[in-house]
């Protein structure tokens, strides 16, 4: 099996590499959190300091990091993988960014010899935890079987969509439909609320029908328990969504449902909200509508 690097012990990145010690893969793991590193050593995990130290020791580099300037960094910085690279080595960057990121790093370091694959993921933490996320590929198709295996081994499901740059693209489609259903499940709520309709009544009713989605069935109940502990918080979401906007302006791809929800995101992170889960979109209707929608 492949000796596996993992950088990032985050929301996300720590339950997955616990997915990977599962499976048997002998991972070396870094991140600022000492914390989660020492969890993760105490499950059998060596640790480094430094990206180069694990691009040194391993085969397969994995990131799961906030954005594309964490990932540049990490990629590309001082001490960073290239200075630890050789021909052979496999990069898999998991983190959202942007598309356009992933290619500028894919450049560089394919002249280190290093492969690299943007696969980023789609899930939260509940998938993270049970290894049920969807994983998204771009990347060479050799390279992307070379390492199908162990991204199975923290996923439900992996997608090869085209060379670097196309997971994260696939990504930001994703992150794009998730914002426009939870806004429309918002709007709806408080529609209902104000018309003196249950919404749990309502959810219960459309859930079946053509409405039904994986996103209603998880941000309805969040909504209606007015739980907002975040799965994905609304800071991340606008991270997403701004990426979005960005690569919409680059092709020429008009983007104004995006727009308007990353609008609506902003205000309520004006509001002190953008550490909730992005479920809260709730409450920027119900801001407007001076209601609050419960059972």
């Amino acid at each position: 099996m492949k000796k596996v690097g993992f950088i990032g012990l985050g929301i996300m990145g720590k339950p997955m590499s616990k997915n990977l010690i599962k499976a048997g893969y002998q991972l070396v793991v870094s991140d600022f959190n000492k914390d989660a590193v020492k969890e993760l050593e105490s499950l059998g995990a060596e640790s480094a300091s430094t990206p180069k130290e694990i691009a040194e020791k391993v085969d397969v580099v994995i990131t799961m990091l906030p954005n594309s300037p964490n990932v540049k960094q990490v990629a590309l910085g001082e001490n960073g993988l290239i200075e630890g690279a050789r021909d052979g080595l496999i990069f898999v960057d998991m983190s959202s960014i942007s598309p356009k990121a992933s290619q500028e790093i894919n450049k560089e370091l394919v002249e280190k010899g290093v492969q690299m694959l943007d696969a980023p993921v789609s899930g939260g933490e509940p998938k993270a935890i049970d290894g049920t996320i969807s994983v998204m590929v771009g990347g060479n198709k050799e390279v992307f079987e070379d390492v199908k295996e162990i991204l199975e081994a923290m996923a439900g499901s992996v997608v090869h969509v085209g060379e670097v740059g196309a997971g994260n693209v696939t990504k930001l489609a994703n992150q794009v439909i998730v914002a426009l259903n939870i806004a429309a499940v918002s709007e709806a709520f408080v529609l209902a609320h104000k018309a003196g309709v249950n919404p749990e009544a309502v959810y219960q009713a459309i859930r079946g029908g053509l409405a039904g989605s994986t996103v209603l069935d998880a941000k309805a109940p969040m909504m209606l328990d007015r739980n907002f502990n975040p799965g994905f918080r609304i800071n991340l979401h606008i991270k997403d969504l701004t990426n979005a906007m960005e690569t919409s302006h680059e092709y020429g791809s008009p983007a104004p449902l995006t727009a308007a929800v990353l609008e609506m995101m902003y205000t309520l992170k004006q509001d002190g909200f953008e550490m909730e889960d992005h479920s809260s979109l709730l409450k920027y209707y119900e801001k407007l509508a001076n209601t609050e929608v419960s059972k």
